[in-house]
């Protein structure tokens, strides 16, 4: 019987002795514009007429601390600082960014349209991650998109089907970094523990959203990449990670969050964020898997952002101005509007509109129809609308 930790090494064999014209026979999708993507995405970006201006239980994101109200841009800005101060506080600071990352190459092979290379670097001050770069073919800077997932082999087309969205995206012309937590997930630790397993000092979610910036160096850095144009995508764990990613580090320009529950619930064993390897770090032995109840509590800050009555819509309001989008499934239905509509009102206040946006499915797995508006997203808000 094949292990799973066999299962990518003979997938890739697989890849590597497939003549690039079979890769080419393939039928490639149409790459479309800035403009034509919105006529693919734009429905998404409406809010149906039953959830206009309802705000749910959640605290508005324009009320500081002390009760004041943001009315201005420059009041933003001072309550932006006072949300990401607040976050770091339950989160715990990251370590100084890899802002100058070293890159090893370890293959590289062609590919239908694109070029494939693993490769291997720094994402945290002690570990390193083997991931793959897709490299469209072509002349010019290009804008690009990190996939997170718990391998990175998925996103590039050797996993799970509909969850290929580097593949996908390489195709139409982004360069793509694919990365997952391997080993970690192997050891069904999953994330990311610093300084260790043993004694986390930051909550394991936000270490994962460290990485995925350390991850937009390694982007910015690429001679064929505008730096001014990446965005971040993941499904379910990797929705999670794209999502404080993009939420912590302001360079991502745009999002999509495939179905990661994007507001804390507790009564839902898939919105999970109290787990120790999300926001409810503490030393193993672990807490038994499953919803919290009096004989299996949550530990960690999970329960100190309960009490502080904090939800994720206020890491959502940080993205603002910046587009994202959510690729709701059974986890994040259309009541969701109720948490988004904060996000939109932020960026009304800033002179925005439709920067937020919501698909919805009934299934926990994506689908043909909500990837294409994950890709439509991306086409939209990352290709270059100057011309």
């Amino acid at each position: 019987m094949l292990t799973k930790k066999l299962i990518p090494a003979i997938l890739m064999l697989m890849l590597t002795f497939c003549s690039p014209l079979a890769w080419a026979q393939e039928e490639a999708p149409r790459a479309r514009d800035h403009a034509d993507a919105w006529s693919v995405i734009h429905e998404a970006f409406k809010v149906p007429a039953e959830w206009q201006g309802k705000l749910g239980k959640y605290r508005s994101p324009l009320k500081f601390n002390d009760g004041r109200l943001v009315t201005t841009t420059a009041d933003w800005e001072l309550r932006r600082t006072e949300l990401l101060s607040d976050w770091q506080r339950f989160l715990g600071t990251w370590p100084a960014l890899i802002t100058e990352p070293r890159v090893e190459v370890l293959e590289e092979q062609p590919r239908e349209n694109f070029r494939q290379l693993k490769i291997r670097f720094l994402w945290t001050p002690d570990e390193m991650t083997t991931g793959y770069l897709l490299i469209p073919n072509g002349e010019g800077k290009r804008p690009a998109v990190v996939t997170v997932y718990y391998e990175p082999e998925t996103s590039i087309g050797l996993g799970k089907e509909l969850r290929d969205f580097g593949l996908q995206l390489a195709r139409r012309g982004f360069v793509v970094l694919s990365l997952g937590t391997t080993e970690a997930t192997e050891s069904k630790t999953y994330s990311l523990y610093y300084p260790s397993l043993e004694d986390a000092q930051v909550q394991p979610l936000s270490m994962l959203g460290y990485a995925a910036a350390n991850a937009w160096y390694v982007l910015a850095a690429r001679p064929e990449v505008d730096a001014t144009r990446i965005g971040i995508v993941g499904h379910s764990f990797g929705g999670k990670w794209a999502m404080f990613a993009a939420c912590l580090f302001d360079k991502y320009a745009a999002a999509a969050w495939s179905d990661p529950g994007i507001v804390f619930e507790n009564s839902r064993s898939n919105i999970n964020y109290w787990e120790p390897w999300y926001l409810g770090y503490h030393p193993q032995p672990w807490r038994t898997r499953g919803l919290i109840t009096d004989a299996n509590p949550a530990f960690g800050a999970y329960p100190k952002l309960m009490a502080a009555k904090r939800d994720l819509h206020e890491l959502h309001a940080l993205m603002a101005p910046r587009p994202f989008l959510v690729s709701g499934g059974a986890e994040d239905p259309p009541q969701r509007w109720e948490a988004l509509n904060h996000s939109i009102e932020v960026n009304k206040l800033l002179g925005y509109q439709h920067r937020v946006g919501m698909t919805n499915r009934p299934l926990h797995d994506p689908n043909e129809e909500s990837n294409q508006v994950i890709y439509g997203f991306f086409e939209h808000f990352l290709k270059d609308n100057r011309k």
